[in-house]
């Protein structure tokens, strides 16, 4: 965190500070100044930290305090009083303290970064993007903080840190030099990223999909489009919203927001146009096209770079699905002055979009081959993972789907997973083996359509499942692990593909 006095903290937070036994040595005690990490883990706290003791729903931060203190915390903020020797600032809600904090520290990188240039002599302030969406999030986070990485300090999360406590964790990680901030946001409810969006004031808002995961606690797909759209809504007149024009749902944000509105996708009338898209075990190509960015664009950061309009793309990476989240993340570094050149090289560079999300997997039982998407799934990224399969498939070889539960569908749960059973067997995938009973829908669906005899087979015990495909596997075989976080399923997929880690 940049450094701030404690009386700094206590104001942006409306707390009352209360010096500790560590604040003895300064005249006042909100003169003492703090810049380490914010954390809510005890375990994570080093020297300097700042603790965020915030109530939970298995327990309570305050249990952690001592800890906290023990292991080097300059400073507690807390809904209660607590028994320390730090330095402890009291709030009446340890959530909205987060979220004030991290509202104050990058409004003043935003304001210090205002008259920035770069080397060249060309504006560089720190520009900030939200990203939301169904599916797709995380991949996009990262390809986007591949790209920008190599054009100056850029801030982004580790993993999924999305929600109302992570999102914000992640942007107090700005300093004075941050250029870009990517922030990911995730909802479980209307109203949750419009906090987020309130939080950061993104010059960017992203938008990739509205689908069906989540999709039982938002209360439906309307309730989810309203939801994702919170992205959009309040973003001002000179910030860019970037849509997902081959999604309806997206694509009539436009008519939500004040700001530019710019489209990508394989539609014709995209600004940014994906075409020529290909998959297969080596990863994935398409050709992205971007049209001229007029001079007086308010989203411009000091011109537009040189180069061709068009740029061919090559990822390492498994799915058809990632040529959306890779042109949403060249979209907004190219409109942010990055070639589209320079953003396909970084993406080339790339070996997978993050841990468990479409990774190969080819160190286990000898000519076996697995595709480890077991991270989450939804009925969307379900039946993109599956047509990847069937893609990438090879003369003589057999494609195999171990499939989980698609976790948080509420009503759609049994339509949804019914569809993936049929998918499966549509696309005329060699096996299928289905893990855990709220996935048996899948099962049931697959075994009455078409002519199928047992090429399906259900299993409610994860152990159960290694033991009977250690048993099926043989040469020659694609295996796709697809599941809602789940993390037997997710190491499931490690062990057949023989990572021990």
């Amino acid at each position: 965190m940049i450094a701030l006095t404690l009386a700094e903290i206590a104001r942006a937070v409306d707390g009352e500070l209360i010096g500790g036994a560590q604040a003895t040595d300064v005249a006042e005690p909100g003169d003492l100044v703090v810049d380490g990490s914010v954390e809510t883990d005890s375990r994570l706290v080093r020297p300097g930290s700042v603790f965020f003791a915030l109530p939970g729903e298995v327990t309570d931060g305050r249990r952690f305090v001592p800890a906290a203190t023990e292991a080097g915390a300059a400073l507690v903020i807390t809904p209660e009083r607590v028994d320390t020797t730090a330095p402890q600032i009291v709030v009446a809600d340890g959530y909205a303290a987060l979220a004030a904090l991290a509202h104050e520290v990058v409004t003043r990188v935003r304001t210090a970064s205002a008259d920035r240039v770069d080397a060249e002599g060309r504006p560089a302030p720190l520009h900030v993007v939200g990203i939301t969406g169904s599916n797709g999030k995380t991949s996009t986070k990262n390809m986007l903080r591949t790209i920008l990485e190599q054009h100056g300090e850029t801030v982004a999360p580790q993993g999924s840190f999305n929600n109302h406590v992570g999102a914000p964790i992640s942007m107090l990680r700005v300093t004075y030099d941050t250029r870009y901030l990517v922030v990911e946001m995730g909802a479980s409810g209307v109203g949750h990223i419009a906090k987020l969006v309130s939080i950061a004031e993104p010059d960017t808002g992203v938008v990739l999909k509205v689908g069906l995961a989540h999709a039982g606690e938002f209360g439906g797909i309307e309730a989810t489009q309203r939801a994702k759209s919170e992205m959009v809504t309040d973003l001002p007149a000179t910030a860019t919203a970037l849509l997902n024009v081959d999604d309806d749902r997206v694509a009539s944000m436009r008519d939500l927001t004040a700001a530019q509105v710019v489209g990508f996708g394989t539609s014709a009338d995209a600004d940014y146009r994906i075409t020529g898209i290909e998959t297969d075990r080596s990863g994935t190509r398409f050709t992205l096209t971007a049209p001229p960015v007029p001079a007086d664009d308010p989203s411009a950061d000091g011109g537009r770079p040189g180069g061709p309009d068009h740029v061919d793309v090559r990822l390492a990476i498994l799915g058809e699905h990632h040529a959306m989240n890779a042109s949403a993340a060249l979209t907004v570094a190219h409109r942010w002055g990055v070639p589209l050149a320079d953003g396909a090289a970084a993406l080339a560079s790339m070996t997978r979009a993050e841990r468990w999300r479409m990774e190969l997997l080819q160190g286990g039982p000898e000519g076996v081959t697995v595709i480890n998407d077991a991270y989450n799934a939804s009925p969307d990224s379900t039946a993109a993972a599956l047509r990847t399969l069937a893609q990438i498939v090879r003369p003589g070889e057999r494609t195999v789907a171990v499939l989980g539960e698609m976790a948080e569908l509420g009503e759609y749960s049994v339509e949804e997973h019914d569809r993936i059973g049929r998918l499966v067997v549509r696309l005329g995938i060699g096996q299928l083996v289905v893990v855990g009973r709220g996935a048996m829908p899948i099962h049931q669906a697959a075994t009455l359509e078409g002519s199928w005899d047992g090429e399906s087979v259900y299993i409610e015990d994860v152990d159960d499942a290694v033991h009977t495909l250690q048993d099926m596997l043989r040469p020659g075989d694609v295996v796709l692990v697809k599941s809602s976080k789940s993390a037997e399923l997710r190491f499931l997929g490690d062990r057949l593909g023989g990572v021990t880690e």
